[in-house]
């Protein structure tokens, strides 16, 4: 509706603000969201399994590397598309996320650094397994009451 609004009074693209475009972005019907969720989450998953492919077939650490953490960005913005992107960078930074946010952040980025900067194969394969850890303690994080479960689970092997 704000669209027709703008285009009756002749305002164009051009003049609308880097917050209003990204807010007209993220005004997508239900369906489209969904659609392009299971796009991206599929793209993720297949970058994933494709980089793990390669890895066993051809010992390529740095694709290896390049694959998994394009295929865990992709799955991480797919969820962009089912709440927003402003949502989901709101959410992401919450108090009770933070620390996993900025951990799996940073193991993306130094998973690069790793494989494609400084080439270690040792060290990206390290960071490849925390990038995994990181984003599943990332994701348990929408679960209600699942790090406590995890934390329960883990200690109860330990004793």
């Amino acid at each position: 509706m704000e669209k027709l609004r703008r285009v009756l009074r002749g305002q164009d693209e051009e003049e609308q603000g880097l917050t209003a475009q990204v807010l007209d972005a993220s005004a997508l019907s239900f369906n489209t969201r969904v659609k392009w969720f299971v796009v991206c989450f599929v793209v993720g998953i297949s970058f994933s399994i494709l980089g793990t492919g390669l890895l066993w077939l051809s010992g390529d650490i740095k694709l290896f590397a390049l694959f998994y953490t394009l295929g865990n960005l992709a799955a991480l913005a797919s969820t962009c598309f089912l709440m927003g992107p402003v949502k989901q960078l709101k959410k992401m930074f919450e108090p009770t996320r933070l620390l996993a946010t900025i951990v799996m952040l940073l193991c993306f980025v130094l998973t690069l650094c790793a494989a494609l900067l400084r080439p270690k194969n040792g060290l990206a394969l390290l960071f490849c397994i925390l990038q995994f850890l990181s984003m599943t303690w990332y994701s348990l994080s929408y679960i209600p009451y699942a790090r406590d479960a995890v934390l329960k689970c883990c200690s109860s092997l330990l004793s």
